[in-house]
């Protein structure tokens, strides 16, 4: 278990930060590497896409964002991963809702935009719930 972010630390953030850039490159590279070497459709491929990065986010998060001591877990992966698919269904809706509306629009602008709507979603799953902290004295209790 993680002990509570300080939230006024920047290396908090930071880690965030870099947590979900390193996702949003393996999204936005595994849908373009789809859709442009092997012909998959775009919304076909950002599913793939969005798989893959929940994988590498989950690692990275635990370890950057939330500095989790404890070993990986499937709990907390499914913990993780409930809250990523909810973070990435809004993220695929969104995304799909904008090329509906601008079908001409790049889908990487489309991504991005997307991106930045799902961002605060996921994090406060993750923040609240898959790397939930116990408190000092919920920790005395156990």
């Amino acid at each position: 278990m993680s002990t509570a972010p300080d939230l006024r630390d920047g290396k908090h953030w930071l880690g965030f930060l870099i947590s979900g850039l390193i996702a949003f490159a393996v999204d936005g590279g595994t849908t373009k590497l789809l859709t442009s070497a092997l012909d998959v459709p775009v919304l076909a491929s950002r599913l793939a896409g969005i798989s893959l990065a929940m994988v590498v986010g989950w690692l990275s998060h635990r370890r950057l964002t939330f500095r989790v001591a404890t070993p990986p877990s499937l709990p907390e992966f499914l913990k993780f991963a409930g809250v990523a698919w909810t973070a990435a269904a809004v993220n695929y809706v969104v995304f799909a809702a904008i090329l509906f509306v601008r079908p001409a629009l790049e889908p990487l602008i489309a991504l991005f935009f997307s991106s930045l709507i799902a961002m605060a979603a996921a994090y406060a799953g993750m923040r609240f719930a898959a790397f939930r902290t116990v408190k000092k004295d919920e920790r005395q209790k156990q």
